[in-house]
């Protein structure tokens, strides 16, 4: 009984150890850019592994050489209550539960129709992620969808929100996220989809940047997809509403 005890206590040590760890982690990102992500190398190691390759193309810009036509869009387009909420918008998770829960019943209706292992379908999962929650989750953990894993991003979200400023979290998910092959951060992006700057980006263009983000590698496959252009049409209109870290309300 003691030895289960003690077992467990040197659990409960370890993992508050971690997050003590992480947590200074975090504090020191309030002035250190941060070099990688987990996300960042995960990525690397696999294409290494595949071909031998190494494409890596990335450039810190700070937080005011980056278009603020970029900034709206992301807003817009990924968390447009991302300066408002404490990096845990119930909301959007409440929809994204409902959404799960009809396409899983959708999925079942049509496995039980079928009754064929070959025309099982598969449930697309939606995630309801605040932009503050993919940076949680690209700085420090894995791509694996457990309970887990999940209680652990939103201590993470919760330790970014309370250290670290809204611009200072919107910085560096837009010089760490990916928007392509081997290509990270808006700067990277700007260069790579429209060889100009990060600044320099127009609406449209920012736009354009911010729809590819659920789904960068497969639309960078794809830049004549006519749902790429529609949405980011849409994404322009929402713009102009779209309020950023420090702006009056």
């Amino acid at each position: 009984m003691k030895l289960g005890l003690r077992f467990v206590g040197l659990i409960a040590l370890a993992l508050l150890g971690l997050q003590v760890f992480f947590a200074l982690r975090i504090a020191s990102m309030a002035w250190i850019d941060p070099q990688s992500t987990a996300f960042e190398r995960s990525q690397a190691w696999q294409r290494a592994q595949a071909d031998g390759t190494l494409r890596w193309r990335q450039q810190w810009r700070d937080y005011e050489q980056i278009s603020v036509n970029l900034k709206r869009a992301v807003i817009a387009s990924e968390d447009d209550r991302f300066s408002s909420h404490d990096g845990l918008d119930w909301t959007a998770l409440e929809k994204a539960w409902a959404k799960n829960a009809k396409a899983e019943d959708r999925a079942a209706a049509h496995n039980a129709a079928t009754k064929a292992a070959k025309n099982a379908r598969t449930p697309k999962v939606v995630g309801g992620s605040t932009i503050t929650q993919q940076l949680a989750k690209n700085l420090f953990l894995s791509g694996e969808r457990t309970l887990l894993r999940k209680a652990q991003e939103m201590v993470l979200t919760l330790l970014l929100e309370n250290l670290l400023s809204k611009q200072r979290i919107l910085e560096i998910y837009l010089n760490s996220v990916e928007w392509g092959e081997g290509v990270f951060g808006a700067e990277a992006a700007a260069q790579h989809y429209f060889r100009k700057s990060a600044a320099q980006l127009s609406p449209y263009e920012a736009a354009r940047l911010a729809v590819m983000l659920p789904r960068p590698r497969y639309f960078e496959k794809l830049p004549n997809s006519p749902y790429l252009s529609e949405r980011a049409q849409v994404i322009v209109a929402r713009m102009p509403d779209a309020r950023l870290p420090g702006a009056p309300p």
